[in-house]
């Protein structure tokens, strides 16, 4: 979908149509959501900011999230796509992979069929979809973000070598900033000098990706459509309206979290074994550190573990912004007897 969010925004509020929009909290301590195409002519995008969105845009609308209304909507978009396959893995609430190899209706033609679908997504939601249509998921991927908004763009197998060797780094599904820039401070800047890089290269300057970047840049994906998957990690993440240096604020605010991270657990009905704290600073910076037991933890574990993991100099020195706990390395409910069930919110140590 186009600017999931901030379109179904215009969509229910003729007003803000044409006009720069994002979704986002209320604080200026949070980030954008999603940003409408207007806004993103001034530069803005998901994750920064809001206060650096403001600058940017001063006349920007700053629409508060309704996830509800984004479920539901998401839900008439995934129903659109099982009409055509039951071949669909879901990347968010508004993208998703569908093989047609083998289509449940409609033509013989993966290409028609995406136009078939982007056409329903309008005719049922007033909201406008991209596709992109290849023979494997990297290519797709990439050429679903090749021709927004309303985009409907084609890799076809004989074009996607010659396609990948022009495509710049940036470009590529999976390469995200951090990494963009290491392959510029080697002097690569496109498909074609990846190509240059022996298997065992790639994967000195960017661990497994090399790997399968080897493989992708040559056009070859072999990775199936998945359509049922299991969550890898559970958690919560609370960014603060003011930076936190006092290291009993630290403690309040990580017992909430950690009583709302444990209830999603329970939730899920699985059990992690690792334990992983994500502390980000006022300068924007983050740390993560993580701890891995024999045995799922406990609830009366989490705590004691957290203080030896918390970056306290660091806190007191810059500030906090953002603090985050997650579960992972999950065992099934097999092991849910042995678990606490019963907390209280918000209670200290």
């Amino acid at each position: 979908m186009d600017a999931f969010f901030a379109s179904v925004e215009q969509r229910d509020f003729p007003e803000y149509r044409g006009k720069p929009l994002i979704v986002g909290g209320r604080s200026e301590r949070g980030v954008v959501s999603a940003a409408s195409y207007e806004a993103r002519k001034y530069g803005i995008h998901s994750a920064m900011p809001i206060f650096q969105a403001k600058e940017k845009c001063p006349h920007l609308i700053n629409q508060p999230g309704r996830m509800e209304v984004y479920k539901e909507v998401s839900k008439v978009i995934q129903s659109i796509f099982h009409e055509y396959s039951d071949l669909v893995e879901p990347l968010s609430l508004d993208e998703a992979f569908i093989d047609v190899t083998s289509p449940k209706k409609g033509p013989a033609s993966a290409s028609l069929i995406a136009q078939e679908i982007k056409k329903k997504i309008l005719d049922k939601t007033q909201l406008v979809a991209s596709a992109g249509v290849s023979y494997n998921k990297f290519l797709a991927k990439i050429a679903s973000d090749m021709d927004k908004p309303d985009g409907f763009f084609v890799i076809l197998p004989e074009q996607a070598e010659a396609f990948l060797e022009g495509l710049k780094i940036e470009k590529f599904f999976g390469i995200g900033k951090v990494t963009a820039k290491r392959f510029h401070d080697l002097g690569i800047h496109t498909g074609a000098d990846i190509k240059t890089l022996e298997r065992s290269e790639l994967i000195r300057i960017c661990g497994k990706m090399g790997n399968y970047l080897y493989d992708a840049v040559r056009g070859k994906d072999e990775r199936p459509v998945i359509s049922h998957w299991e969550r890898k990690s559970v958690g919560c993440e609370r960014t603060f309206i003011k930076n936190v240096h006092s290291v009993n604020e630290v403690h309040d605010k990580m017992h909430k979290i950690i009583d709302e991270a444990w209830r999603r657990q329970l939730k899920n009905r699985k059990y992690g074994k690792t334990l992983t704290l994500k502390v980000k600073f006022a300068d924007f910076k983050s740390v993560t550190r993580r701890r891995t037991f024999e045995q799922p933890v406990e609830f009366k574990e989490i705590f004691p573990t957290i203080i030896k993991l918390m970056p306290y100099e660091d806190i007191e020195t810059k500030g906090c912004r953002l603090l985050g706990l997650s579960f992972s390395g999950f065992e099934k409910e097999t092991y849910g007897k042995n678990i606490q069930l019963k907390f209280n919110f918000g209670k200290k140590s």
